[in-house]
């Protein structure tokens, strides 16, 4: 892909041109974890001027723009009733801070984002300045998460039975964020395998959770594999998170699915064998 291809599809993401020159200057990525990790990096590299263009392209939480399918999806918690307190809490936090209040509302309700603005209306600029910072690193991983799943064409379902009709061995994966009650999106999962209980692990797929907090594309397990691992990257996900990464290791037979799903909170998960 051409720069200014890669520029302009970076541009869906977020409108601040550093951070797009920057994740575009470091292509090509190995992984999609490569990706996260440079978008991350390119973040903490943002001048109060360079946040400002990336904000300007967001509108106000509770009225998304005419047009903006991923504000609208990502504002999807926001009820109704919830939608003028919004806007007039919105209005005086522009008015204190001179931009519009910016956060992560994938998987937030109406109620909790009023919450987080009624306390951070009342901050100084250097705090709130980094909070943004934070807010919109997530909702570039998510967006990038998004932009990978369309560039790498439809995965799902029929990966996995096509590895069932062909009698290897599959795994996959979602995440529940039991604190909210909805789908843990753009988490990092890597998959691991080793033959034998002594054996070294060997790194082998990484992929995102979807809309759906679901790991559908991981690859067959190489024949001869005994026991697998996913490695969750929750930090990025989690505010403030108490387990940073959660690893599951288990043993698996040839031929067989294993679905592993994780329950998440920001101080605790638990996770079981699926269907």
């Amino acid at each position: 892909m051409d720069d200014p291809d890669a520029a302009a599809m970076l541009r869906t993401v977020c409108a601040g041109r550093t951070w797009g020159a920057a994740v575009a200057g470091g292509r090509p990525y190995a992984t999609v974890g490569e990706l996260l990790d440079a978008s991350d990096a390119a973040m903490t590299g943002l001048t109060a001027a360079d946040l400002a263009e990336a904000m300007a392209a967001h509108p106000p939480i509770g009225r998304p723009a005419p047009g903006d399918a991923a504000s609208a999806r990502e504002q999807s918690g926001v009820r109704d009733a919830e939608r003028a307190e919004l806007l007039e809490l919105n209005l005086a936090y522009q008015e204190r801070h001179g931009h519009v209040f910016l956060i992560c509302a994938t998987g937030r309700t109406g109620e909790e984002m009023l919450a987080a603005l009624r306390e951070r209306i009342h901050h100084d600029a250097d705090t709130e300045r980094e909070i943004v910072r934070t807010e919109l690193g997530k909702i570039n991983r998510i967006r990038l998460t998004r932009l990978v799943e369309t560039l790498s064409g439809p995965a799902g379902p029929g990966g996995r039975r096509a590895a069932m009709a062909s009698g290897a061995t599959s795994v996959s994966t979602h995440i529940l964020d039991t604190s909210i009650g909805r789908p843990a999106v753009g988490v990092v999962v890597e998959l691991a395998v080793r033959s034998g209980p002594g054996a070294e692990w060997a790194a082998h797929a990484d992929s995102l959770t979807d809309a759906d907090g679901r790991c559908t594309d991981l690859p067959a397990l190489p024949e001869g594999t005994t026991h697998a691992r996913l490695r969750f990257e929750t930090g990025p996900y989690l505010t403030h998170a108490f387990f940073p990464e959660v690893a599951v290791a288990f043993a698996v037979e040839p031929g067989e699915h294993y679905h592993v799903p994780l329950l998440l909170t920001p101080f605790g998960y638990s996770v079981y064998r699926g269907s």
